[in-house]
């Protein structure tokens, strides 16, 4: 059964089937609703219900608070209709956005490789090319559990349309990235469906970039410095990119190599738990403590794009800010996990 739902303050009606969330539903009709973790943790898609009833699905309790159901609210990724509906999302037209729908594909695992002791890289082919913009990311459908979706940003620029680079962090007790390092191999098909989000360069913006990482956030990073080197942008390019220990800093020597045939392109990285007695040679401390220290305490006249760990992009909000950069020029990505919803909160600003 279908019903129809009504989004303000856009004023346009889609049909929802009952089996289908809001989310799912608009995007596949080519309409943005805000949105971010895509599995009811981050609160990023929460919308008002101002008619009619839905089923909350699996929200998470610390991104829909019991007095936000209440209060008719419910997170669009989740939740899915009851009846007609009429509900409001807080919807801005962004120019730099392209709106490509929301669409299913069948991809074959490729290549596997061991990135780190505890990443690996999934190169995936699809049956039908992909459009989206660096730094979107596709939901991949994991065959446990009944089957279970998880997000992953590509590696790959767009213009390699047909293949997928994914870094998969192994999480502790993690159900989807145990099956991931676990038992996926080359040979074996999965499903997925793109592109979703809003994390891309702003290109209507001549500021300088500066893009912080951390962790298998550097992979939303890779594809959207790739793309801009590719396209030939003009703009200066600052990559800060932390892990915890050197044997998890990969790609290093990659990105050294670009940065050498770039020159716009500045590369700097950091550890912030190597052992002191290492020969390690380069910046020691958290990805904000280093890039404070590369920009001297200073990021006024930048634009700013941070992916990774919430309690990263959190710490980079606090540094940037405390550097004179403000809301509009920050953009972010939090890469949220089930152990993350206790520790993640509504969004504190509209651009991040």
């Amino acid at each position: 059964m279908s019903y129809q739902v009504t989004i303000e303050p856009l004023g346009v009606t889609i049909d929802v089937r009952g089996d289908q969330t809001l989310l799912d539903a608009a995007l596949r009709q080519g309409i943005y609703l805000p949105h971010a973790c895509g599995h009811g943790l981050c609160a990023t898609c929460k919308v008002a219900v101002l008619d009619g009833q839905v089923d909350q699905g699996d929200a998470s309790p610390f991104a829909l608070m019991d007095f936000e159901r209440d209060d008719g609210q419910c997170l669009a990724c989740c939740a899915r209709p009851q009846s007609d509906l009429t509900i409001e999302a807080d919807v801005e037209e962004d120019p730099d956005a392209r709106h490509f729908p929301v669409r299913d594909f069948r991809a074959t695992v490729t290549e596997v490789e061991q990135l780190t002791p505890t990443i690996r890289r999934l190169e995936l082919s699809l049956e039908a090319p992909l459009a989206f913009q660096a730094g979107q990311y596709v939901m991949l459908t994991l065959p446990v559990d009944g089957g279970i979706r998880r997000a992953f940003s590509p590696a790959n620029p767009p213009s390699q349309s047909s293949t997928l680079s994914l870094h998969v962090r192994a999480v502790p007790d993690g159900v989807g990235t145990g099956y991931i390092h676990q038992q996926l191999k080359v040979g074996d098909t999965l499903a997925l469906s793109a592109p979703y989000g809003r994390f891309f360069v702003r290109d209507s913006s001549s500021l300088p970039l500066i893009f912080l990482a951390g962790g298998t956030g550097l992979a939303a990073v890779l594809s959207m410095i790739d793309d801009l080197l590719e396209r030939d942008d003009p703009r200066p390019i600052t990559l800060v990119y932390g892990q915890r220990h050197r044997a998890e800093l990969y790609y290093d020597a990659e990105l050294r190599e670009r940065a050498s045939r770039h020159p716009r392109f500045t590369y700097v990285s950091g550890l912030s738990d190597e052992p002191a007695d290492s020969d390690w040679q380069g910046e020691r401390g958290h990805v904000h403590e280093v890039a404070q220290r590369h920009f001297q305490g200073s990021f006024a006249g930048h634009r700013a794009y941070l992916c990774g760990p919430p309690v990263m992009v959190e710490a980079c909000i606090r540094a940037l800010m405390q550097g004179r950069l403000f809301e509009r020029d920050i953009f972010m990505e939090k890469f949220l996990h089930a152990g993350d919803a206790q520790r993640s909160a509504s969004p504190l600003f509209r651009n991040i």
